[in-house]
């Protein structure tokens, strides 16, 4: 298939640009919001090509994966095709609601004609789709290898803009926990916090992994997200983890893999232990690598969006998408 896809999550299109098709990526001059073209710090396969808007009319493209509401827009203006009508679509959804979570009615809760497709069955559960078929395919990613060592007796934390999503982000308790044991934050925009903790901005992204493997522990502090792929990414990486119980992470960290707790306090106990006994950390850490390749492979991925898509394509095949993609 030919799919036309914006990059708008660097780590999710990673994993979606290594399947078996052509990926046609809008730039713009600017490489802004509307067309950033390839990825700068990511490895992407050939297949993932850059196409200009003008160049979209008359290109042969079999379906469109959206991820924005604004991108209905750009699809019919970029292609003279509506997407779900003229254009095979189907639309990702990444985020978790946020305000009225229970409540949250989804942009495209009022049509039929593109499915929503959830990252996170939590997502699922919460997002009111109205009408709208739903379905569910989970996050895949790129195996980083294994990188543990543990030689640094530290957590690692990757927040991006840990000021601007103070409490979404968890900043203040990460802030708590690094009060009382060693956590190395990376990340955009975390310079503002040098002054209370060790912090590493803007790495090229294939000197992450091998940076996290150094430390002992991944801390994900977040209150409120959708499945951070970081958090999986660390997994895979051999690193144990620890959490608050939130959205999808009690289903995506298992009690071998690491700690959750809504008590900050619990998790400076384990950090604590782990500190104190790297042989623990390092098997909890493969205990997590083992889980992650198993529930997010890249493979599995791929089969998932293969059948969705393959749905989509066929007319008559969105108005079966009301259960999870198995």
């Amino acid at each position: 298939m030919r799919i036309l896809v914006w990059h708008v999550h660097g780590s999710w299109t990673t994993a979606f640009v290594q399947g078996r098709h052509d990926y046609l990526l809008p730039v713009v001059p600017d490489r802004g919001p509307d067309g950033r073209g390839r990825a700068r710090t990511w490895d992407w396969p050939a297949s993932a090509v850059e196409v200009a808007p003008e160049a979209l009319r008359d290109a042969d493209v079999d379906v469109v994966v959206l991820q924005r509401p604004e991108e209905l827009e750009l699809v019919e203006r970029w292609t003279g095709r509506r997407p779900g009508r003229d254009l095979p679509a189907v639309y990702v959804e990444h985020d978790a609601p946020r305000a009225g979570a229970a409540d949250s009615r989804h942009p495209l809760a009022d049509q039929r004609e593109v499915p929503v497709a959830h990252v996170t069955a939590f997502n699922r559960l919460y997002w009111d789709c109205g009408q709208a078929p739903t379905t569910l395919v989970e996050h895949g990613v790129v195996d980083p290898g294994y990188r543990f060592t543990g030689e640094s007796a530290s957590l690692a934390a990757l927040v991006n803009e840990p000021v601007r999503r103070w409490r979404v982000a968890g900043t203040d308790v990460l802030l708590r926990v690094a009060e009382q044991v060693p956590v190395h934050l990376y990340g955009m925009g975390v310079e503002s916090l040098a002054d209370r903790l060790t912090v590493f901005e803007d790495l090229p992204q294939a000197a992450v992994h091998d940076a996290l493997g150094a430390h002992r522990a991944y801390l994900h502090p977040y209150r409120w997200t959708s499945l951070g792929l970081s958090l999986i990414e660390a997994m895979m990486a051999g690193l144990p983890v620890l959490a608050l119980p939130a959205t999808a992470a009690p289903e995506a960290v298992p009690p071998s893999a690491g700690v959750l707790s809504s008590d900050p306090d619990v998790l400076v106990a384990a950090a604590r232990r782990w500190l104190a006994d790297p042989q623990e950390a390092r098997e909890r850490g493969l205990a997590a690598r083992e889980h992650a390749l198993a529930a997010f492979g890249v493979e599995r991925f791929l089969a998932d969006w293969d059948r969705l898509l393959a749905a989509v394509v066929e007319r008559g095949g969105v108005d079966r998408l009301t259960g999870v993609v198995a």
